[in-house]
């Protein structure tokens, strides 16, 4: 995948129109273009130089991502080079605009001098004059529109060039019928027909509304360039034991650094000398610093809030955790969600179709003889109102912001669809070692036998389990010398597998295993058998202790619940959302902790290779959420609807998942799917105001309602509509910036779709059909094998594993092997069979 700087877009019609132009370059397998961040995303194996080409004769620059210049178009835009000159070109057509309209209205009002009174060709030419001058400035909006229109791709600068146009030069054709009256009342008459100011004011107004959706999209990426601003622009170098500053970009891996309190570390790395609290909310969300001593890591763009550090540098630039944030937001950002394709499909005809409306609009208003001003001020008005922007800004746009306002707490996802599906979640799947538990043993429970003292049973758990390397013997040790107990001296320390480990303390034999193994060594009284039964039917690993046949007691181990696990559950349930525990523990274990949780299902005793299928079946009940954080959970989160990996877990996991929570709060589940359902309202209500607005404001400008309710609309009007249109889109969008994704007041139940019966997932109407795929990298590849197949008639669903290789294909009809295979090789993947 290559991504491009694009310039000169104004509207989703220049996007539809870039994105049309590049698929037809050969050796380009998909692309997308985002007007919200100016960028191009292209698949497949064509020359850089023949997508630029593409683009350019297109009417467009474009340039690969990090290139300083997109050829042919100057540099590439952001939102301050949008906004600088936009800012300028505003302020001077306004000044003309207003000695346009001091004239204009004068004119008809008797405001002007006595000498002009009655000079209406001199003032007509003056007209003329400024408002060519307003056209001269704003000179893009008819270069772009026109040449746009000469190449086959007309788009909202056309529909403004053609208003201007037409409106300029009736006011020609007006002021040469002044010059041609024979009396004064008769170029009275033309002079009224005047429309210079209205050529100038739907320019002026449409750069307003430009300069407006500038801003409000430069604040939608707020987030995006505030985790930008993070890395700082210098590094202190540890070059022969002094401290040297030097450009960021000279620190290389390998190198050691210093950091001052206050400071910013420049790359992740490893704490050498040093050490104190570190705030690392820019990255996690966390607002508590995290102390940090030698043999940590740190992060860039994360700040030293006290204490003095001399660290390693492990990764530097790009291959930062930094850089990798911002790549996945600004990929999210530029990545196009479901809910923008039919956005998109009415973007790319849009403005032919309002060229077409405009046309029939003229023509109707001329049969009905309404006289040709009526009619041409009529279908002006309808090209100046109609806006596609509005629709093509109704969902990147809050996708943007929704990415952004997770990244800042800690939710990283992954692709635009991830943030739409998230929030239509129905089951969340939940792992339990590591996810719904803390991945580590700890001592819950300590049971010293009758006639035996706390300290005794813990100098002899400790002298025991302290040389091995067991975790429960670690979590042991630990909690002994939490209690102030050290270890008695031992010899002769042995491990026996199934049976435990022993040593000798002054010359007794310490024994220490399960209850079972220490009950052939020791007598184990029924009171305390019975302790350590219950302990076990309660997910408590049990582990008992004897002295030359003496039993000593028994000391309880278990894997506790996140401390927010039971708080995150009874969230998700508020959410309308069901939870289920999926574990390979025993069911009196998994229960155990479920019960612990908040859970009432349970999936227990499943194997490494079975959760996939689990969670398989779990989708045919409804939308599912798989949170995991380990290997063996990676083919679990691609099956499901939405992966979301505790980033804190395993690589492979984190790969594997669409959405990633950075920290170690389990809430954030639900705050993610929070977010999403935010964004999705908000996408939702974009499209309705972008559809409203052009399915009321066309009819309007184009006279519908004049015979019934007598409303007309004036071109300056419909220009002034058309400029508030995308800016009241973008800045809903903001309002997501608002919203608190880890507060549960608002929370909704969703409507859950009903579990399927067994006849409806066994019935003789659906089929399934395996692919194995070679080729697929990453969630990027399984996306475009997943349109793929589902583009065809018959497939009803396609489950897509970059990590097994393989698609699950469910049918409705039976699809031939080799149109399945063919759709998959056409994307650039290789089927190796289809079972």
């Amino acid at each position: 995948m290559t991504e491009y700087d694009v310039t000169g877009m104004s509207c989703a019609a220049c996007a539809a129109h870039i994105e049309k132009a590049v698929s037809a370059v050969p050796g380009v397998s998909s692309c997308a273009v985002s007007l919200m961040t100016n960028s191009m995303t292209v698949e497949g194996d064509a020359p850089d130089s023949e997508v630029v080409k593409a683009v350019k004769k297109a009417g467009y620059g474009a340039s690969p991502r990090g290139a300083k210049n997109a050829k042919g178009a100057g540099k590439a835009e952001d939102a301050g080079s949008e906004v600088r000159p936009a800012v300028a070109r505003l302020a001077t057509s306004a000044a003309v605009l207003a000695v346009l309209m001091y004239f204009s209205m004068g004119l008809m009002h008797g405001w002007l001098p006595s000498a002009l009174a009655d000079r209406y060709a001199v003032v007509g030419v003056i007209e003329l004059i400024l408002s060519a001058a307003v056209m001269v400035i704003n000179q893009k909006f008819f270069i772009n529109g026109f040449r746009s229109l000469f190449r086959g791709g007309a788009t909202m600068d056309t529909l403004v060039a053609l208003g201007s146009s037409a409106s300029f030069c009736y006011s020609v054709y007006a002021l040469f019928r002044v010059l041609l009256a024979s009396d004064g009342e008769q170029a009275m008459l033309y002079a009224g027909q005047f429309w210079f100011e209205s050529a100038a004011m739907i320019l002026v107004l449409i750069s307003v509304g430009k300069l407006l959706e500038a801003i409000s999209k430069g604040r939608a990426t707020d987030a995006l360039k505030g985790l930008m601003a993070l890395s700082p622009p210098t590094a202190l170098k540890i070059v022969g034991g002094e401290e040297v500053e030097v450009p960021l970009e000279e620190l290389l891996a390998g190198d050691l650094f210093a950091v001052r309190p206050g400071s910013r570390f420049p790359a992740d790395g490893e704490v050498v000398e040093g050490g104190g609290a570190v705030d690392e909310s820019a990255l996690t969300g966390e607002s508590v610093p995290v102390d940090k001593l030698p043999g940590d890591r740190v992060s860039a763009g994360t700040t030293n809030s006290s204490g003095y550090f001399v660290c390693r540098a492990r990764s530097v630039g790009a291959d930062t955790a930094l850089a990798g944030i911002i790549k996945t937001v600004a990929d999210a950002s530029a990545s196009k969600a479901p809910a923008q394709r039919i956005a998109d499909k009415v973007s790319g005809v849009f403005v032919p179709v309002v060229m077409g409306i405009a046309l029939v609009t003229f023509a109707v208003w001329m049969i009905v003889g309404r006289g040709f001003a009526f009619s041409i001020e009529r279908a002006v008005s309808v090209l100046v109102i109609s806006c596609p922007c509005a629709l093509g800004l109704a969902t990147p746009v809050a996708i943007t912001v929704g990415s952004g306002k997770g990244a800042k707490n800690g939710i990283l996802f992954k692709t635009a669809e991830a943030l739409e599906n998230t929030g239509k979640t129905e089951i969340v799947a939940l792992d339990k070692t590591g996810t719904i538990t803390k991945g580590e043993p700890a001592v819950v429970r300590i049971e010293p036998a009758n006639g035996v003292s706390l300290s005794e049973l813990l100098e002899a758990a400790c002298a025991v389990e302290e040389p091995s390397e067991h975790p429960l013997a670690r979590a042991i040790v630990a909690k002994c010398r939490e209690e102030g107990v050290e270890p008695p001296a031992s010899t002769d320390f042995r491990s026996e597998p199934g049976v435990g480990v022993s040593c000798v303390i002054d010359g007794k034999t310490v024994r220490g295993g399960k209850l079972s193994a220490i009950s052939a060594f020791a007598a184990i009284p029924g009171e305390d058998a019975a302790s350590a039964e219950r302990a076990a039917r309660d997910g408590v690993t049990v582990s008992a202790f004897c002295s030359d046949g003496r039993y000593l007691g028994y000391i309880g181990l278990a894997d506790e619940i996140r401390p927010d696990g039971a708080k995150a559950v009874a969230e998700l349930r508020g959410m309308g959302i069901r939870p289920v525990m999926i574990t390979g523990d025993n069911a009196d274990t998994a229960r155990a902790i479920a019960a612990q949780a908040g859970i009432d299902e349970v999936i227990a005793g499943v194997l490494l290779n079975e959760k996939e299928k689990t969670v398989r079946e779990l989708k045919a009940q409804g939308r599912v959420a798989m949170v995991g954080d380990g290997v063996n959970d990676a083919p679990a989160l691609t099956s499901a609807d939405t992966g979301i990996a505790v980033g804190t877990g395993m690589d492979v996991a984190v790969d594997a998942s669409a959405v990633v929570i950075m920290n170690d709060r389990l809430t954030d589940v639900p705050a993610a799917i929070r977010l999403s359902r935010a964004t999705l309202r908000d996408i939702r209500q974009n499209l309705f105001w972008a559809f409203f607005y052009n399915i009321i404001g066309i009819p309007l400008a184009a006279g519908a309602f004049i015979a019934a309710f007598g409303w007309e609309l004036d071109p300056m009007f419909g220009a002034a509509a058309m400029s508030v249109s995308s800016f009241c889109v973008v800045m809903n969008a903001l309002r997501l910036n608002l919203v608190d994704i880890r507060s549960a007041k608002r929370d909704r139940p969703i409507k859950s779709r009903k579990a399927k019966t067994d006849t409806e997932k066994k019935g003789p109407e659906t089929m399934k059909k395996t692919l194995k795929i070679e080729g697929m990298m990453c969630p990027h590849c399984e996306m475009n094998v997943k349109n793929a197949l589902e583009a065809l008639d018959g497939v009803e669903e396609a489950a897509v594993s970059h990590v097994s290789g393989t698609a699950e294909v469910t049918l409705t009809s039976d699809v031939a092997d080799g149109v399945l295979a063919d759709a998959v090789t056409a994307k650039g993947y290789k089927v190796l069979g289809v079972e």
